[in-house]
């Protein structure tokens, strides 16, 4: 059975979906989480974008240990100078450098002529292996591309030293039998490319993301580009737990492995939801919440009789525990560690005594905590570093006859402010109460939404949010038995990185 590369684009062509913006020590935290799910390459970013770009990357090529972590960069030496300082501390360090090769982007992008792009690509690829051994070049825009040219653009990397060649579907335009068709007539025209990896980098503009990678994998592609959860820009990528799954699942069609721990597919897709701020589609594919539902009574009858009547893949394989996990009140700490165990996370023993203190809280709210309770528990989880303001305490007045109002306490270190506001609603006062504490200026809350974590009266209400200032659009995120307090924890939380970390 042959093996499989993933190569994880999560915190580069993720990010780049709009309000999809991650800090370093988010990426740190996902990267952390790509390398226990097993994928064999991190891109971390794209390193020349900006300072903040640059030392994320290199603070991921510190961190992961255990697969290679690549760095994009444009076919211009400043980029791949700037991109091999950002992952020369990797333990498996690789440069991307990638070109357009269609008519349309070297015509009207480019404006390069075809030998000119081939020079380029020479030149880019020649100069990165003076850097690193491991270089992957991408011809942007490969769907688009007249093969017969795309041959000698991707000959041309391979002389120069490319260990990786990626021909990515850049607008989400092929199908299936033009990507495989694509792939066979690299592999029979190119001089040396068997000596090579052969990738590929679907986007789903038509909703061919997965479709388009699996095709390219039967035609001889070794290593596929894909996003947790298939996030990334316009419509997005080829989803990862979806190209994983489909694989694992029909391994009598691919014959196909991968060094992806199944079981971590949905705990790391769940960390990316909500570092991002968003959640899972119900129908979404492998982690959506009805992805193992079944209401039809036809459905109930024979998933009861044998669940492989209407199920083609265990909620366990992709780590959805089905149990569900009651705790109370007179649980102790080690009950809820193995709890956590048992659901897939691991936990420090700082974070745990975090998590325990709060446990212990909520069971004050609710009388019994189940499996949905404690995966939210745990994505809320805080981040290693010190963000600025916290809430002490709240007041808020509201009703049908009177104006909303709200009082607002809040802690910056040793720091107190407290501030009274109103507005249309107990929600709005709490927040136009914060704008007079929290130094932020000139932004805008685009996107607000509360949903309830689990059933009952007493449950959880999740608050997700993005505010916006000038380009730059972050996420905040609250969780409380209260609205009104999980919406406020999200305001701050959202403001706090707006701010940006105020100690380490």
């Amino acid at each position: 059975m042959k093996t499989y590369k993933i190569f994880d684009t999560t915190l580069r062509d993720g990010e780049q979906a709009p309000g999809c913006s991650m800090d370093l020590h988010e990426k740190v935290e996902i990267a952390l989480a790509l390398e226990k799910l097993g994928v064999d390459v991190i891109e971390a970013g794209f390193a020349i974008a900006s300072k903040g770009d640059f030392e994320a990357v290199r603070a991921v090529a510190q961190t992961v240990k255990h697969c290679s972590v690549a760095s994009l960069s444009r076919a211009v030496k400043n980029d791949i100078d700037t991109a091999w300082e950002a992952v020369k501390d990797a333990a498996s360090p690789r440069i991307h450098t990638f070109l357009a090769t269609s008519p349309t982007h070297m015509q009207y992008k480019l404006k390069m002529s075809e030998q000119e792009v081939l020079d380029a690509i020479t030149a880019a690829v020649g100069h990165a292996k003076g850097h690193c051994e491991d270089v992957q070049f991408s011809a942007e825009d490969a769907t688009r591309s007249e093969l017969p040219f795309l041959a000698r653009a991707v000959e041309a990397a391979v002389k120069a030293g490319a260990t990786v060649i990626n021909l990515p579907d850049t607008v989400g335009y092929s199908v299936p039998e033009e990507m495989k068709r694509m792939v066979e007539y690299i592999l029979t025209h190119v001089p040396g490319i068997e000596n090579v990896e052969l990738a590929t980098h679907c986007h789903n503009d038509l909703g061919l993301g997965v479709a388009n990678s699996l095709a390219a994998l039967s035609a001889g592609v070794t290593q596929i580009e894909c996003t947790i959860n298939g996030i990334g820009e316009r419509a997005g990528n080829a989803a990862l737990e979806e190209i994983v799954m489909a694989l694992h699942t029909r391994k009598d069609v691919y014959g196909a492995q991968s060094h992806i721990d199944t079981t971590k597919l949905y705990p790391t897709s769940r960390l990316v939801y909500h570092i991002l701020g968003i959640s899972a589609p119900i129908n979404k594919a492998v982690v959506g919440r009805n992805a193992f539902a079944h209401e039809s009574g036809i459905h109930q009858h024979g998933v009861l009789a044998n669940r492989e009547t209407y199920e083609i893949m265990a909620p366990e394989t992709v780590g959805l525990k089905q149990n569900n996990i009651v705790l109370g009140k007179h649980s102790g700490k080690h009950a809820v560690e193995e709890a956590l165990k048992r659901l897939g996370y691991e936990v420090t023993a700082e974070e745990m005594s975090h998590l325990f203190t709060r446990f212990k809280d909520l069971c004050d709210r609710k009388k019994t905590i189940t499996t949905l309770d404690l995966e939210a528990l745990v994505s809320h989880r805080e981040a290693p570093v010190t963000r600025g303001y916290k809430l002490e305490r709240f007041t808020v007045n509201s009703g049908n006859s009177v104006s909303a109002s709200a009082v607002v306490r809040l802690s910056d270190g040793d720091q107190v402010i407290e501030e009274v506001a109103v507005g249309n609603g107990p929600i709005e006062a709490a927040f136009n109460a914060i704008d007079k504490i929290m130094p932020v200026r000139g932004h805008s809350l685009e996107d607000y939404a509360i949903q309830t974590i689990s059933q009952g009266r007493d449950a959880q209400g999740e608050a997700i949010l993005k505010i916006s200032r000038g380009e730059e659009t972050v996420s905040g995120r609250g969780l409380s038995t209260d609205v009104v307090e999980a919406s406020v924890l999200a305001y701050v939380n959202g403001l706090n990185k707006l701010i940006g970390p105020q100690s380490a």
